[in-house]
């Protein structure tokens, strides 16, 4: 009978918990960075991936992602989680099977959760189930198991320590390929709904952030802690370099502004947390900051109507911090990787940018092949009617406030 490290199965059960509480706490960013008659009709979008997230991830999803030898994709022989139970190690036996499964799990409930901001108030609920469910099929569990379950990128040598490419570049590039799909809203420039509650998500996904990439070692060690200390150098950083840019830029400093930078140095660091050192970190979400900034800038000036920035800020920010592992990974951080282009690793670098490059083009083109499949079974975008009365009265007959 094995014998579980009673310390890292409780962090790890804290970590779960916190990866978790993100995906109310992305309802609540969304939420407030929303128009009035579209708030209930965002929250939802993450919240229902709560339930139908997790009983694929039960049925098939697990198994397809880190089952199996295939290249791509993996096999169901785990299944409805056959062959598994409570007292099934995972790795080095420090923790219970399912525990892994439960900490994975969380992951793949926010990560299309994150493409909703793209497209708010002009996407029907039923087209969006639809969406939720393909884009993991073919998208998110691909790329789990091609990175973290043995896949051809994990032979190529490619390192993403939380998601940088399996979460942020997929759903951030499938994000404005939803965008160029659907189209622009017929009411553009809107003002938050509520600040206050952006304030509270960003505070929620900051906090929940620990546990994403800390917990993405997978045990208690100093790795453990080199994550933790690295997400909150970056992200405070990056938050500090938006503030100021756009302070500069448009005479004012912005509240908003300063939650968004912070999220985009959250995104930005997570492929890298436990393999960079702290002074990378720095940099990192410095170039955050600034990249991001002027990426969400960019789409603005091209009138690319991604309400809620989550390519600027998850997409851009999964794929420089990507490619900034593959300047920054270093040995003497983390043993289990090798070193990056500033130690003289030409190879790896471009491994990582190869990787990177991949993920965006195919979570474009495929994200938006899919929205015309989609559109041929449902319309995938609501009435114009409908998005003027707005979603949460005309698809849910509920209003978030009753004034």
């Amino acid at each position: 009978m094995p014998t579980f490290n009673t310390g890292s199965t409780g962090f790890m059960l804290l970590a779960t918990s916190l990866v978790m509480l993100m995906t109310p706490g992305l309802a609540f960013f969304y939420g407030g960075l929303a128009s009035k008659r579209n708030i209930l009709g965002i929250m939802m979008q993450s919240f229902v991936s709560l339930g139908i997230t997790t009983i694929m991830w039960y049925s098939f999803g697990y198994s397809l992602c880190f089952s199996g030898s295939g290249p791509i994709i993996g096999d169901l022989s785990n299944a409805f989680l056959r062959g598994i139970d409570s007292m099934t190690p995972f790795g080095n036996g420090s923790i219970p099977m399912f525990l892994f499964i439960s900490y994975q799990m969380m992951f793949a409930i926010i990560t299309p959760a994150l493409i909703t901001g793209a497209f708010t108030g002009r996407v029907s609920f039923k087209a969006y189930l639809i969406f939720l469910i393909l884009w993991q099929i073919f998208v998110y569990y691909p790329f789990v198991h091609m990175i973290w379950g043995g896949g051809i990128l994990a032979q190529w040598g490619v390192m993403d320590f939380a998601g940088g490419i399996v979460v942020h570049t997929t759903a951030g590039f499938a994000a404005l390929a939803s965008v160029f799909f659907v189209g622009s809203r017929l009411e553009k420039g809107g003002k938050p709904n509520s600040i206050p509650l952006v304030a509270i998500g960003t505070g929620l996904l900051w906090f929940g952030w620990y546990g994403f990439n800390a917990g993405s070692e997978l045990q208690v060690d100093n790795i453990t802690a080199q994550a933790f200390l690295n997400t909150d150098i970056a992200a405070s950083f990056a938050t500090i370099t938006w503030l100021i840019i756009e302070w500069k830029r448009e005479g004012k400093p912005k509240f908003v502004g300063l939650m968004t930078g912070a999220v985009a140095g959250l995104a930005t660091i997570t492929p890298a947390a436990g393999f960079v050192p702290v002074w990378a970190a720095a940099i990192i979400g410095i170039v955050s900051g600034l990249l991001c900034y002027f990426a969400v800038h960019m789409k603005n000036r091209l009138g690319w109507d991604d309400a809620l920035d989550v390519w600027g800020v998850h997409g851009v920010g999964g794929f420089i911090g990507t490619i900034l592992l593959g300047v920054f990974a270093s040995t003497a951080v983390n043993g289990n990787i090798v070193n990056g282009l500033i130690y003289g690793n030409v190879p790896f670098f471009f491994t990582q940018l190869l990787a990177t490059v991949i993920a965006a083009v195919y979570g474009f083109f495929f994200t938006y092949a899919m929205l015309w499949l989609i559109n041929i079974i449902t319309p995938v975008r609501v009435s114009e009617a409908e998005e003027r009365a707005g979603l949460d009265t005309a698809l849910h007959q509920e209003d978030a406030y009753t004034d």
